[in-house]
């Protein structure tokens, strides 16, 4: 009996040299099935889709990409379908950010984000469109960031919260032609942009702590592959957000 948890691919996953992108290439390579991945880095990208394929049954192609560019965008869905035949899966992961107070964001700065983090979502999405048209699904990776905000990453969180917005809207749209839109928004997870940031690391975070605030990229994967399967069939136009929640000191008087 098939695994409706699994995924049949093929797919694309942008953003996918380490971190969330990988975790998620690596899960839906585990279940066999095919995938792209790209970064703007050639060799890197390369490294991780032969080390990838080398691990799992799937196969996985390694593609130089920059999000913000639509024509970049286009030679990676076709180099995808042409190899694999077709394109079930779009995964938008590909994100940017950095640390500054809002007063101090240039407008260079702030455009940079936005042009990644949304006109990339978008690019990829409109690329891949025809594609997945009759069943398409597609997951965009926004944060908790643009739900809850985010002090000292506004440019960031806005162009979360756009993606999330987006998300519902193209859910809408696309139902007729029978493709899945769906969100994932994870609260803090040790990718090595958290570890630059916050100098926390994915070796420092145990799994086994119920109450830990802090996630590793193979859990938010897990959620990533449910909303490409078939067990989310009845899923769109939503949001996930997995989060930890803080360890509470003290039992309160009930």
């Amino acid at each position: 009996m098939p695994d409706r948890f699994s995924v049949d691919g093929p797919a694309v996953v942008t953003g996918a040299s380490r971190g969330i992108g990988r975790a998620v290439a690596a899960t839906f390579a585990a279940d066999g099935a095919d995938v792209a991945i790209c970064s703007r880095d050639e060799g890197e990208i390369t490294g991780t889709a032969a080390a990838l394929s080398d691990a799992h049954p799937g196969e996985v192609i390694g593609v130089e990409c920059d999000v913000r560019d639509r024509d970049s965008v286009e030679a990676l869905v076709e180099a995808a379908v042409a190899e694999f035949g077709g394109l079930g899966v779009l995964v938008n992961n590909a994100g940017a950010s950095f640390v500054a107070s809002f007063d101090d964001i240039s407008p260079n700065g702030w455009q940079s984000v936005v042009d990644v983090n949304l006109t990339g979502t978008v690019n990829c999405a409109q690329a891949a469109s025809d594609h997945i048209a009759g069943g398409g699904s597609v997951v965009n990776v926004a944060s908790v960031a643009g739900e809850d905000g985010a002090p000292y990453m506004s440019h960031y969180a806005a162009s979360k919260a756009a993606i999330i917005n987006l998300t519902r809207t193209l859910a809408y749209e696309w139902a007729g032609d029978d493709v899945r839109v769906n969100c994932v928004a994870p609260g803090y997870v040790a990718t090595p942009g958290l570890e630059s940031q916050m100098g926390i690391s994915a070796d420092a975070v145990d799994r086994d702590e119920v109450d830990r605030n802090v996630g590793v990229s193979e859990e938010i994967a897990d959620v990533v592959r449910f909303l490409a399967s078939d067990a989310a069939s009845f899923v769109t136009g939503q949001t996930l957000t997995p989060r930890g929640v803080p360890p509470i000191e003290e039992t309160p008087d009930l």
